[in-house]
């Protein structure tokens, strides 16, 4: 099993922190750090500092090394394909070829209002999904002058610089493109087409395995080996070493939502069977249960960032 980290920045996150626990996650041997790309502040508190994820990305690609990064996921909402495709193949020439590329839909409503960004029917969404997708493969793998003409974006006589295979330290190819989900018949057709992984959320190891299966019914629906879709999960993480530990951490984490006790509780009850939570043997035995369930990376949810400690104690249970 490989393992990366994702951050939810929006809780009030500054760059240096991110930095933190960035360069904490490299040495550790994360094999990757992902973080969220939104601009309201949530969960929690309203109203707490917010950064840009393409702007601390870069960053980040000058001060660390080997960890490899990304956005799980880009809203294709935000910025336009063409403005996605140079941001992308920008911060992957400042990290030496070392950038993963989540893209979707976009789902917070609010914070597309509040900052003057459309929001159109999750329909329309995902049809722009689609034709972002599909230009940002034409844009980085197309011949000089490729054009595409879609209902909602036009591409003409293309001439993109640099190419993604021309990058020091990508030793060819382009950035990886993810998708994902808690799992759609569409969103699994949009992953067989298009993406190198398909990260899937809010799912057990039990759910994990039909749902799996039918992300592989999508692929040879579309020709496509399965095997070449590579299959991973987005699962939270809260752990202890032991219960005083764990509760001191639970109730920190309580804290950062500003839930009251009896809400809390129930979030939390509804998640712990996805989630890897407890003890580090029961983080291992999750792990194991994802595994079995044909998980090749667990991209770990950390919704407590600023516990650098919590991060050295994932590493030492699962690495």
């Amino acid at each position: 099993m490989r393992f990366a980290l994702m951050i939810e920045p929006q809780q009030g996150l500054t760059y240096a922190e991110q930095l933190a626990v960035a360069r904490r996650a490299e040495s550790l041997g994360f094999e990757a750090l992902f973080r969220s790309d939104h601009y309201d502040s949530f969960p929690g508190a309203a109203g707490n500092p917010t950064t840009d994820a393409w702007a601390v990305l870069a960053g980040l690609a000058r001060e660390t090394s080997t960890i490899r990064l990304g956005t799980l996921v880009s809203p294709v909402t935000f910025r336009a394909p063409g403005n996605l495709a140079k941001l992308a193949v920008t911060v992957d020439e400042m990290a030496g070829g070392r950038l993963e590329v989540g893209v979707g839909a976009g789902w917070h409503q609010h914070e597309h209002e509040a900052h003057g960004l459309p929001f159109p029917p999750v329909g329309e969404r995902a049809d722009r999904l689609e034709e972002t997708l599909e230009i940002l493969h034409g844009l980085w793998e197309g011949p000089d002058g490729w054009s595409y003409e879609g209902r909602h974006y036009t591409v003409r006589d293309a001439l993109f610089r640099p190419r993604p295979g021309t990058i020091a330290g990508r030793d060819g190819g382009r950035p990886r493109l993810i998708t994902g989900g808690s799992g759609t018949p569409r969103g699994y057709r949009i992953a067989a087409r298009y993406a190198d992984e398909f990260n899937l959320s809010s799912s057990s190891p039990g759910e994990a395995v039909a749902k799996f299966a039918l992300l592989g019914g999508a692929c040879r629906a579309a020709g496509r080996d399965p095997l070449t879709l590579t299959r991973s999960v987005m699962a939270g993480v809260l752990l202890g070493r032991d219960a005083a530990e764990l509760g001191r951490r639970t109730a920190a984490l309580a804290a950062a939502f500003g839930n009251e006790t009896e809400a809390f509780d129930a979030w939390l009850g509804e998640r712990t069977s996805r989630w890897l939570y407890g003890s580090p043997e029961q983080a291992r035995a999750q792990v194991a249960r994802f595994g079995a369930a044909g998980a090749e990376r667990l991209v770990l949810q950390d919704f407590l960032p600023r516990d650098l400690e919590m991060l050295d104690l994932m590493a030492e249970a699962l690495f």
